[in-house]
């Protein structure tokens, strides 16, 4: 990871707990939509919309909503309102640091991310590439994913890319679950994880 992209992440990641630090105390009780209002959405993807990005219109905060309902524990069960913010903040900044389509600098329009629905080069694992926030990546997690959603991703792995709830529901599966043995980034981020 270069200088720049790990600053990115880190600032990515400072900005969304800033924005997330007015909501977080009611999420259990609310859902993911008490802390991730359509302003606050709206506040940490700025350029989503950007004539220029290609997923322009598809990322949308109604998407993301109805796909975090499918997740009662993401977001919601930190325990804490710190941790609500944490998971949301670490979320958002891996998601937008997925989508930049590789930001060549500081003055990118895409820098923050949710610019691109899929891989720009589709090289990696045809026709399994990088699809939706997280880039979901190779047939054996389509599979899983599709499994786990009830959808066929593997004889549809368009889907990820061409229905945004659906995109949502990927990234927000790979967030919650532990594959093989790496555990899950919702575990890691809310300290029921230790190597």
């Amino acid at each position: 990871m270069t200088t720049t992209t790990t600053r990115f992440v880190q600032l990515a990641a400072c900005a969304a707990a800033a924005l997330l630090a007015v909501a977080a105390s009611g999420a259990a009780a609310q859902g993911v939509g008490s802390v991730i209002t359509q302003a606050v959405f709206n506040s940490m993807l700025p350029n989503r919309d950007n004539s220029l990005c290609p997923a322009r219109g598809f990322y949308t905060y109604d998407a993301f909503i109805a796909a975090a309902n499918s997740f009662p524990a993401f977001g919601t069960s930190g325990g804490s309102a710190e941790l609500i913010r944490r998971e949301l903040a670490a979320f958002f900044g891996q998601t937008s640091h997925e989508t930049t389509g590789g930001t060549r600098g500081s003055s990118d329009q895409f820098q923050w991310g949710y610019c691109f629905k899929e891989e720009i080069n589709k090289a990696t694992s045809p026709p399994y590439y990088g699809r939706g926030p997280i880039q979901l990546t190779g047939q054996s997690n389509y599979q899983a994913a599709g499994n786990a959603l009830g959808l066929d991703l593997v004889g549809n792995p368009d889907l990820v890319s061409t229905d945004a709830v659906v995109s949502f529901k990927t990234a927000i599966w790979f967030w919650m679950t532990a594959q093989g043995n790496k555990p899950s980034c919702h575990d890691v981020i809310l300290g029921r994880w230790t190597p």
